[in-house]
């Protein structure tokens, strides 16, 4: 990720814990106002530590799929598809940042493929032309999350490699 964030040329936001936890919050509140999720779906990897705050924050069902790319550009797969259980249920589809909407786009498709009563999108940050149901924060920088920065080596917090061009 951080070679792709070095040769990008839109600016970098580093969001830290407490930042990302405020935004989930805003995201809930956003979503409560106009959405009753019986269940939300978190998109493995990230999408899944926002979308279990929201869950929490609701008091709703929590769920997984996941979806992943093999390289920086490459088109998003599907890995693990939605649960069986959102048939015929309203359901909050999460991830963490949207951009082209490609991965929302793809995951959606298979959410709409299990016949849910409703699907609608949600994202912490949006950071480029698709717009989901739902969003917290709005920019036009990179986002670099929390768990992105540092990785548990021999027991010590350490900077992730080739993370050393995000302050």
């Amino acid at each position: 990720m951080f070679d792709s964030v070095s040769s990008n040329p839109r600016e970098v936001m580093v969001v830290d814990w407490p930042f990302f936890g405020e935004v989930c919050r805003a995201l809930a509140l956003r979503v409560v106002r106009e959405f009753d999720p019986e269940i939300v779906l978190g998109i493995a990897k990230a999408g899944v530590i926002p979308g279990v705050v929201v869950a929490s924050m609701l008091e709703r069902e929590f769920a997984s799929m996941a979806v992943t790319r093999h390289d920086a550009g490459a088109p998003p797969l599907l890995v693990a598809g939605p649960p069986g259980s959102i048939r015929g249920r309203r359901v909050l589809l999460v991830d963490e940042t949207c951009d082209s909407g490609e991965t929302l786009k793809l995951a959606s498709h298979e959410v709409r493929g299990r016949q849910p009563a409703e699907v609608r999108t949600a994202v912490s940050f949006r950071t480029g032309p698709y717009r989901p149901d739902f969003f917290a924060f709005e920019t036009d920088k990179v986002i670099v999350l929390p768990w992105d920065r540092e990785v548990v080596r021999d027991g010590e917090l350490v900077p992730r490699p080739g993370s050393a061009d995000v302050r």
